[in-house]
């Protein structure tokens, strides 16, 4: 009998998505006008990002009525809401009438492989693996390196994602998003020729092209975690 093709793979990925932990027990017109003020503050961060809802400080929305209403106008705000965490209690099913999934806080797992009885081994560490990109990245492009560094050889354009575990390289001017040390890795670093982002963050720690320290506007720059900190300094 000939052999068949799979028509379909089944794949481990890393996501990068925004958690919105909510800190009151109740979400009035002052909640929202706080939260619309950072997303005119921050357009760029928010803009079609994945996010999820930590509700470990507000266990009152897992009534059905409440997380409705909450989730409800999030997105009408046009966040991308898919998921929430730390709410062990809530209803499966009300989750699932909102389109949500219940999400296991922290990194995930790689998928887990078909195994005996038997105890498993001890996982081996991820081997360092850098990636180098030897062409501009275009806007809509996202490229990972998720063990190691990335380099791009290149420009990067508005709309364009850099995410590496480790440092981040652009030999060119930086125009989108570069997020170094993204399983958090305070030690990571970012450069890059000409310094023009609309966000970089190292280990989750970010600013925008709104907040990015003037000087270093189209600079060859290198930023840095200090002190909690995100720190530009202009090379040359």
């Amino acid at each position: 009998m000939p052999a068949t093709a799979t028509s379909f793979q089944v794949r481990g990925r890393f996501l990068t998505a925004l958690v919105l932990r909510i800190d009151t027990q109740t979400v009035d017109d002052a909640f929202y006008a706080q939260l619309d003020k950072q997303l005119r503050k921050t357009p760029q961060f928010f803009s079609g990002a994945p996010m999820v809802l930590d509700l470990a400080n507000a266990a009152c929305f897992h009534d059905p009525d409440r997380i409705r209403d909450l989730v409800g106008n999030l997105r009408q705000r046009e966040l991308q809401v898919f998921g929430v965490e730390k709410a062990a209690a809530m209803d499966p099913a009300v989750l699932q009438s909102l389109g949500l999934i219940a999400v296991t806080a922290g990194r995930d797992a790689p998928l887990p492989r078909e195994a005996s009885p038997a105890a498993p081994a001890p996982e081996a560490p991820h081997r360092t693996e850098n990636k180098v990109i030897r062409s501009p990245v275009r806007s809509g492009q996202m490229i990972m390196a998720e063990h190691g560094d990335l380099t791009v050889i290149g420009s990067v354009a508005s709309g364009a994602e850099l995410i590496a575990a480790g440092n981040i390289h652009v030999y060119g001017p930086l125009r989108g998003r570069a997020m170094a040390g993204c399983h958090g890795d305070e030690g990571a670093h970012i450069f890059c020729q000409s310094l023009n982002a609309e966000l970089v963050a190292i280990a989750g720690l970010y600013q925008t092209s709104e907040t990015l320290d003037v000087a270093a506007h189209q600079r060859c720059t290198h930023i840095y975690l200090e002190d909690e900190k995100l720190r530009m300094e202009v090379i040359g």
